[in-house]
């Protein structure tokens, strides 16, 4: 049977083999509904079932606290009592995550990295709305964001907001024209935090 990581991996094709107008709004209507937050369904099963059924759903993978290996197959998710595993890691390389998803983000306490690359939907609100969420400003401190073509130097600038982060990698991101003064700004802001850029 295929799995619906297998499914998002062929849909997520779109990206790079330039389908018709016609096309492209489907794909983006399609992924649009992958990103759908049912709050009942986060109260039924927990933040963190519910937040990697949908990153799972959208073609990235979460690693859960006291795990080493990387969940990627929607069907193989861990069964077992609400709140048992927590998401600590998220990779959403070629993902179709978007901002109408990121309320899943909401009640996760235990992510400490995350991994934004090539995602076409990752854009500044995105970036804003990911600073905001209270449990990450405790929590997250391993940051990457690597060729997501939407992200500016104003949405990097949001996250001054994450008091907790330790390690941010930038790479790769042709909206960001200001790199020294946007690197300052953060730096400013967290002197603890430790910066890795590979921008052009």
């Amino acid at each position: 049977m295929t799995s619906i990581r297998t499914t998002r991996r062929a849909l997520c094709l779109q990206k790079t083999l330039s389908p018709p107008a016609g096309a492209r709004h489907f794909w983006g209507w399609l992924n649009a509904v992958f990103n759908r937050v049912d709050h009942e369904r986060i109260k039924a099963v927990g933040p963190d079932r519910a937040a990697s059924e949908w990153l799972l759903r959208c073609g990235a993978k979460v690693r859960f606290q006291g795990f080493d290996r990387w969940q990627h197959d929607y069907n193989g998710l861990p069964t077992g009592p609400t709140g048992r595993y927590k998401i600590q890691a998220i990779d959403a390389t070629e993902s179709c995550i978007m901002y109408r998803g990121f309320d899943h983000l909401d009640g996760l306490r235990h992510l400490e990295e995350m991994k934004l690359s090539k995602c076409m939907y990752i854009e500044d609100a995105c970036l804003e709305r990911l600073s905001r969420i209270e449990n990450l400003q405790n929590s997250l401190r391993h940051l990457e964001i690597i060729s997501c073509g939407n992200v500016t130097d104003k949405g990097l600038i949001f996250l001054h907001h994450i008091r907790s982060l330790e390690y941010l990698f930038l790479s790769d991101l042709p909206g960001v024209k200001e790199k020294e003064r946007t690197v300052d700004r953060l730096q400013t802001a967290l002197p603890h935090l430790d910066i890795e850029l590979d921008l052009a």
